[in-house]
């Protein structure tokens, strides 16, 4: 088997096992196929020194922002979510200049929060960050992490019974609220 990963990022395999294509549907084979004959997995990957391939997420996930730039949010949410104060994160930014992060806190986090630990969490979260950011190409960086209040369950739709991100969901709900966050212009901020 061979594989290789195209300039965007796309792993691409190729072997004797590979189909030859869609029955009677050129145009779709086209598609899913190089000139080449790899086949496009629609995955996104690395091959480390060794030939190793490691998946880090759905080229489908990707996301636009206003500079024309794609992000790629899952490998920056497993960042996020290395953390003791994070229990889900999720990347998003569609249509803005730089992508946010938006973050539930775990559990020990949002009692804290409520009794008035927040300048603790601000600090930690703002170190880390500008530890992620630094680590990011520029058009990547997350301009801020929101702090929400809701609980993200599969009971309220935020999660799938198998405990996945619903990301269409979780952007229906806060992607109104970006507006305002950006307009705190600070590097931590709290749902209201």
């Amino acid at each position: 088997m061979q594989q290789r990963i195209s300039e965007d990022g796309e792993i691409l395999v190729k072997s004797p096992g590979n189909m030859t294509g869609y029955y009677k549907m050129p145009e779709k084979t086209a598609e899913e196929f190089t000139e080449d004959g790899f086949f496009k997995t629609g995955d996104m990957g690395e091959i480390d020194e060794k030939g190793r391939l490691k998946i880090t997420g759905r080229i489908k996930e990707l996301f636009k922002t206003s500079k024309g730039k794609y992000v790629a949010p899952v490998p920056i949410e497993n960042r996020l979510a290395n953390h003791h104060r994070v229990e889900a994160c999720c990347v998003t930014g569609v249509g803005y200049p730089q992508p946010y992060g938006v973050v539930m806190l775990s559990e020990d986090s949002r009692g804290a929060a409520e009794q008035a630990g927040r300048s603790a969490i601000e600090s930690e979260l703002a170190e880390h960050l500008s530890t992620i950011n630094a680590s990011l190409p520029h058009h990547e960086r997350l301009a801020f992490l929101a702090l929400v209040k809701d609980e993200w369950l599969p009971e309220n739709g935020f999660l799938t019974p198998t405990m996945k991100l619903k990301r269409a969901r979780l952007e229906e709900t806060y992607n109104p609220l970006a507006d305002g966050w950006y307009a705190e212009n600070k590097p931590i901020v709290w749902q209201t």
